[in-house]
């Protein structure tokens, strides 16, 4: 019989404006295994100021390539300030009749993947799964707490912290499923000392992953015109992404001004990418006279593989913190690895990608120095170098989605038997 799946994720109108990310893949793969996937998202389109036409009712739907979308009424916001906390706040309290009127509509569902980021999203997924008796599976993909407090935004002794932990531990005791993007998901529960209280064995892991062929086919039809990046007189180190103070860019030019110093005037960074600290950032370029990066600016999404493919090194940079020892599982790196290049990260992690398939080479330390120092190895051996690239290129497949969904219907599955079995002995037992 054909399974509903609802799939919560507050952020998903991102997904259903680009044609691509997770659940959406996750849906697409599903759909062809006949599952029938249904993605709830908010009406607001997050980092925008794009908020879809509900027309006044609780919710709009809206189908894209055979994928049913559910945008729920939710006010506009800008920042991280009180208005996106009133969103989320929203998003949470409007999804109960929502699930209710869109279940008296289509049927209700077989399971719920309830998704964070924030963990609203999760208590509504727990709690409407047990009205309609059917399983919930809460899908992790930020740690909330634990990543406000790593950043430093948040002290764990605080009342808030305390309480949000708490919350955290109730959404993985009552979760019927728990799905986490990092591998060391379960060391994360040990840490925090609830493993007397959290079954373990419901603690899956799937990582964020790659659509090789949607990447190959942009990588080929959106192939971007860029002069510099085709300039073979410069072993070319690209970053991909934001460039805002929490992806701590300005490291990467301390890294760039000791490698000009060292004489090294084959190596070049190439930043794509747009945010609130590039002006800064060239500025520092200007003042202290460091050459060897050039800021290349926002780019669309589908001309990112042809960028990536074209590289000579690929790094991965983003602020180190605690969360590290748990894995990693950013979307773009998965997309560094589909290129077939060697990898730079500037920092380690447990459970690390580029050391299980050695693709890259990670700093031992995120600093200046040590990022410098991996850089300057990376491309001072060209075999090495072409290895590490097919390497990566290999690795990609595993995290390919079409596996990564297989990962999916096993707990699908697997939660749905549970449940039938839970019923089946009330029912004896009534």
């Amino acid at each position: 019989m054909q399974k509903n799946i609802w799939i919560w994720n507050h952020y998903a109108t991102n997904m259903y404006k680009d044609q691509a990310g997770r659940h959406y893949w996750f849906a697409e793969n599903l759909i062809k295994r006949g599952y029938s996937p249904t993605i709830f998202c908010a009406s607001t389109v997050h980092n925008s100021n794009e908020n879809i036409d509900t027309k006044n009712n609780k919710f709009i739907t809206d189908t894209l390539n055979n994928i049913p979308f559910v945008f729920v009424e939710t006010p506009s916001y800008l920042n991280n300030g009180k208005q996106r906390v009133k969103n989320m706040i929203t998003f949470y309290n409007k999804l109960f009749p929502v699930a209710k009127d869109y279940a008296e509509i289509y049927g209700k569902p077989d399971v719920i993947l309830a998704s964070s980021v924030h963990p609203l999203t999760l208590v509504a997924g727990i709690k409407i799964a047990k009205k309609f008796n059917i399983p919930c599976i809460c899908e992790v993909r930020d740690l909330w707490p634990e990543s406000i407090v790593a950043y430093g935004a948040l002290r764990r002794s605080s009342v808030i912290a305390k309480v949000l932990y708490q919350g955290e531990k109730w959404i993985y005791r009552k979760a019927d499923s728990v799905i986490m993007t990092w591998a060391g998901g379960k060391d994360y529960i040990i840490n925090q000392g609830w493993e007397r209280k959290i079954d373990l064995t419901k603690v899956k892991h799937i990582s964020n992953g790659v659509v090789i062929s949607t990447f190959d086919n942009n990588s080929e039809d959106y192939n971007i015109s860029d002069s510099d990046l085709d300039n073979k007189g410069y072993k070319n180190v690209v970053y991909t992404g934001s460039i805002r103070k929490v992806n701590n860019l300005g490291l990467l030019l301390d890294a760039a001004k000791i490698i000009q110093y060292q004489g090294r005037k084959d190596i070049r960074f190439l930043i794509y990418g747009d945010g609130d600290e590039s002006n800064v950032l060239k500025k520092r370029c200007e003042e202290e006279n460091i050459k060897n990066i050039i800021f290349k600016g926002r780019v669309e999404k589908k001309y990112v593989p042809s960028i990536l493919t074209r590289a000579y090194i690929n790094i991965l940079h983003n602020s180190s913190t605690s969360l590290d020892k748990y894995g990693q599982s950013q979307n773009k790196f998965f997309e560094y690895l589909a290129a077939g290049k060697a990898i730079v990260q500037t920092y380690s992690t447990g459970y690390s990608i580029c050391e299980k398939f050695d693709c890259g080479i990670s700093a031992p330390v995120q600093n200046a120095e040590e990022i410098a120092k991996a850089v300057i190895t990376a491309c001072s051996n060209e075999s090495r170098n072409n290895l590490m690239g097919k390497n990566a290129r290999k690795a990609a497949y595993e995290f390919d989605f079409n596996r990564l969904t297989k990962k999916l219907i096993n707990i699908i599955e697997c939660v749905n038997e549970r449940g039938e079995a839970s019923i089946e002995l009330v029912r004896k037992n009534s």
